[in-house]
């Protein structure tokens, strides 16, 4: 049982980057999940931090 679940952990892609955009001001933020009601998904999903390198369309 610990076995599988050390494979399962194992294999599990990192969560993916996007950019978020403010709905007050404009002004952009690379994260990986929301930043709250007043922020709207600008682009993605990026496999970086920066949110420079576009993931791959799967």
């Amino acid at each position: 049982m610990l076995i599988a679940g050390l494979c399962t952990a194992l294999a599990a892609a990192p969560a993916p980057w996007f950019k978020w955009r403010s709905k007050i001001d404009g002004k952009q933020f690379c994260a990986q999940t929301s930043l709250g009601h007043g922020w709207e998904k600008a682009s993605g999903p990026y496999q970086d931090s920066h949110c420079e390198k576009l993931s791959p369309a799967k």
